[in-house]
């Protein structure tokens, strides 16, 4: 028996009979000391920017945005002048927001309403009356001074921990002998070698506290500007209300689509065949007495045409709802989808069970479109799939699906992926595509949803 498994053994003792040592955990290592510090001043650095912008762009912007509505009630030049102002506001609220997701993580997100077209020789005198009728441009006008004041301050407290850490270990390396005579470091007043020295230790003080303040005091400073220019409780409302008034026209619409093409496929394909068995049928009721030889050749065409409606009639279940599909769920569906398919389909699916009716057939075929259209359209070679579910933001099933083909795809033109995205719109998915002319193509898939646990072995890995 070897020293690992002797009973009281040392599990961490090696065959040899020398111990392996346990890293110390007490302390972090010198991999995560330098990503903290780099993290640290480049929240400095950040920091810098956005006090720049804070205190030049919000201040100037504020300025005119006043002056532009002022213009209005004073000589109605404002109707002209205002438009392109606030335009000028909503790029730099919209730039912060970028910025917050870029820099803190931080997701901000836009709170405007559609405006009008810009056609007409009214169209700015239109503009300004939809910008003005907006209780977000309103929101952004109070966010400009509030940024120009706090924001500034927020962003520019970790470059001032960087620069002010920095500044008394120059003092403390050999700079105090240039600066004696009355010059204060924080409460410490240089005059010689121990004012400097308390200046490093102050110094190194600061630079542990901008190591572990700086990233939060960034995300502070976004956090501050998300309550400012984020959608108000009532704007997220109207939000929603627009979003659900036009996934459920759009439900209406695909059902009717839906209920037209069975009809249809029934009416051409299955009842057809079923009418020329009847007749059929007919035909041979008058002539097994006459002439049985023609009676048995017109029974095998029936027995035939009858195979061929159940055959057309499966096909039509299938589409409806596949088998599989109700049977195994959603990963079993999707991989045996893939292994029909033609260029060949890598499949990395991993779901943690079943998932309601609805999300599941949803999924399905918008997996189904978007195969189709890679194999297709795009002349892609190979095509890569990722499904898999995760428990962030409430639970949300995310489809990846790329391919080598040639790009160029746009969801805005045909009916392919538009038809996807009026298929996840009811249950608040979203379809992202990044298709650029010459390939690769990757179409994201996002559903929100939970699993059923009462059928969690249904659909599990292998």
């Amino acid at each position: 028996m070897s020293p690992r498994e002797e009973p009281g053994g040392d599990p961490r003792e090696e065959p040899g009979g020398e111990a392996t040592p346990e890293p110390d955990r007490r302390w972090p290592d010198a991999g995560r000391l330098r990503a903290g510090a780099r993290a640290s001043l480049l929240a400095g650095a950040r920091g810098f920017v956005l006090s720049v912008l804070s205190l030049c762009g919000s201040l100037t912007l504020f300025v005119l945005g006043v002056v532009s509505i002022a213009l209005i009630a004073a000589a109605g030049l404002g109707l002209f002048l205002a438009p392109p102002v606030l335009a000028l506001i909503r790029r730099h609220a919209g730039r912060r927001r970028a910025l917050a997701r870029e820099w803190a993580g931080v997701t901000i997100r836009s709170p405007y309403r559609e405006l009008p077209a810009r056609r007409g020789p009214l169209r700015l005198p239109r503009q300004c009356v939809a910008l003005l009728g907006d209780r977000a441009t309103w929101r952004d006008l109070g966010w400009l001074p509030v940024d120009a004041v706090a924001g500034c301050v927020s962003a520019l407290l970790p470059a001032a921990l960087v620069v002010y850490a920095a500044e008394g270990l120059l003092i403390a390396a050999g700079l105090w002998t240039a600066v004696r005579g009355g010059y204060w470091y924080a409460f410490v007043l240089v005059r010689g070698f121990g004012s400097a020295l308390v200046c490093g230790v102050l110094a190194c003080a600061l630079a542990v506290v901008a190591f572990y303040a700086n990233p939060r005091l960034l995300r502070g400073h976004f956090l501050l500007a998300a309550r400012m220019i984020g959608p108000s409780r009532g704007a997220r409302l109207e939000q929603r209300v627009e979003r659900l008034y036009e996934t459920r026209h759009d439900a209406v619409d695909s059902s009717a689509a839906e209920l037209r093409r069975i009809e249809r496929d029934l009416h051409d394909g299955a009842q057809a065949r079923l009418v020329s068995v009847g007749m059929s049928l007919g035909t041979v009721e008058a002539l097994i007495e006459k002439d049985p030889e023609q009676a048995r050749k017109l029974l095998a065409q029936a027995r035939q045409s009858s195979a061929e409606a159940l055959d057309e009639l499966r096909d039509l279940v299938r589409g409806i709802h596949p088998p599989v599909l109700a049977e195994r769920g959603l990963g079993d569906a999707v991989r045996a989808l893939a292994l029909r398919m033609q260029p060949p389909v890598e499949a990395d699916v991993e779901v943690p069970g079943r998932f309601p009716e609805p999300v599941e057939s949803a999924a399905y075929f918008a997996v189904s479109e978007v195969l189709a259209n890679a194999a297709k359209h795009a002349q892609a070679s190979r095509i890569r799939l990722d499904m898999h579910h995760t428990a962030s933001e409430g639970g949300r099933l995310r489809i990846a699906v790329t391919d080598d083909g040639r790009g160029g795809a746009d969801p805005d033109n045909g009916t392919g992926l538009q038809g996807v995205r009026r298929r996840l719109g009811p249950f608040d998915g979203v379809l992202a595509v990044s298709s650029p002319h010459g390939g690769p193509t990757t179409v994201t898939m996002e559903i929100p949803c939970t699993p059923n646990r009462p059928n969690w072995p249904a659909c599990t890995p292998t």
